[in-house]
């Protein structure tokens, strides 16, 4: 007889609810969220080796996946969100109601958000980037704290850049800062603190990256994707045989653009940020590179700019990127630029501008060299006009 289990998972206990084949409730209780409890559970419970045992996303949802591993159960781990539009009466909350939805939809085969547990060494990984980044948002506040008090002082050139010691130092010797220097030391203090942190957190990654060593040198050959880049999108996949094709992992990503196709109508909005947000933001860092004419990604690049703005280029380079790398990793092969449909070769643009703004005491209407405009144009005094379009010819 098969047997279906979901829990309700809470910082202090965790509410079960088991169903047989038919839907028969054959067992429920509720158990302190501990290695202990659980075990209390299976034995309870009386479920088999094997039994699948449903459960939301949550704060501790790796861990309690990991401890009914040990325990020879399935673990399956649903998004919370699918679990909450799935269930029958979504205005009559409870623990157990909760673990019975969990459990029976489990039964029925509801649910297609089923969220990927990754491994010990691939969670090490996630857990390094993430309080790295913590870290590094923190050294960003004092950094733009300390630029608010030098500039609420009428300075503004004493905080150029203050991303090292000695910048801290030489801005706090300035002497025109007045009373705010105590407020500023308090900063560096802080920024001192974080910084420790993040230089102890980057020799951990490069421990934890070992397993992945191959695959990350091999993703570092693609132009502007660094160390923590390419150890952010392995952490984000984990395992690339996960995903059928290289538009899933866009998607998985959240860089895909969201849909709202009815009929005839089609509409496209802003991308679905769905999946690891440090990950996406890496990308989009490393395809801000693309910006440079040296990148091998530029024309995409420029294509997308001229259309659509910076931002839009950003993301749709960082989409063309998500894809160029889990095919990297899946084929194990390094960077070809030769599969990027671009021309390798050294070109110089030249354009011809047939009108500009007019400079200080000239004239509006004057023809000139190449000027489309009559010879006789109406000579007309400049006046400050607002920024109008640059006509510009191939």
């Amino acid at each position: 007889m098969r047997v279906y289990m979901g829990l309700d998972v809470h910082c202090k206990s965790t509410v079960y609810v088991a169903q047989d084949e038919e839907g028969n409730v054959i067992g429920e209780g509720e158990v302190t969220t501990s290695v202990e409890g659980f075990e209390k559970m299976v034995k309870e419970a009386g479920v088999p080796a094997g039994t699948r045992i449903g459960l939301e996303t949550g704060t501790q949802s790796t861990w309690v996946a990991r401890v009914l591993w040990g325990l020879e159960m399935e673990p399956v781990v649903i998004h919370a969100a699918e679990v909450r539009k799935k269930a029958r009466r979504t205005r009559q909350k409870s623990d157990r109601r909760d673990a019975f939805e969990i459990c029976d939809g489990l039964r029925r085969d509801l649910y297609t958000s089923i969220v990927y547990v990754p491994d010990k060494k691939v969670e090490r990984l996630r857990r390094i980037l993430s309080r790295r980044r913590h870290f590094v948002g923190k050294q960003t506040a004092q950094v733009n704290a300390a630029k608010f008090l030098v500039r609420s002082v009428g300075l503004r050139d004493e905080v150029a850049s203050l991303s090292t010691e000695a910048a801290w130092k030489e801005m706090l010797a300035n002497g025109a800062l007045g009373e705010v220097v105590r407020y500023l030391a308090m900063h560096f203090e802080v920024w001192k603190v974080t910084e420790k942190n993040v230089a102890e957190l980057d020799v951990e990654l490069e421990e934890a990256v070992k397993p992945f060593q191959e695959t990350v040198d091999r993703l570092q050959t693609v132009l502007g994707v660094g160390p923590v880049v390419s150890a952010a999108f392995v952490a984000a996949i984990g395992k690339p045989e996960r995903f059928a094709e290289s538009r899933q992992v866009v998607s998985y990503l959240g860089l895909a653009p969201s849909g709202d196709d009815s009929g005839e109508r089609e509409r496209h909005g802003k991308i679905t940020k769905q999946g690891s947000s440090y990950a996406r933001a890496m990308l989009c860092e490393a395809a801000q590179h693309a910006g440079r004419a040296n990148h091998p990604l530029n024309p995409y690049f420029a294509r997308a700019y001229a259309k659509r703005g910076y931002q839009k280029a950003t993301v749709t380079v960082a989409q063309r990127l998500a894809r160029i790398l889990w095919r990297m990793w899946m084929n194990k092969e390094a960077f070809d630029v030769s599969k990027l449909r671009v021309v390798a070769e050294r070109h110089v643009r030249k354009r011809t501008c047939y009108y500009r703004f007019p400079r200080a005491g000239e004239t509006v209407g004057v023809s000139g060299p190449g000027n489309p405009e009559k010879k006789d144009a109406a000579l007309v005094p400049a006046a400050p006009t607002r920024p109008g379009i640059l006509a510009i010819s191939p």
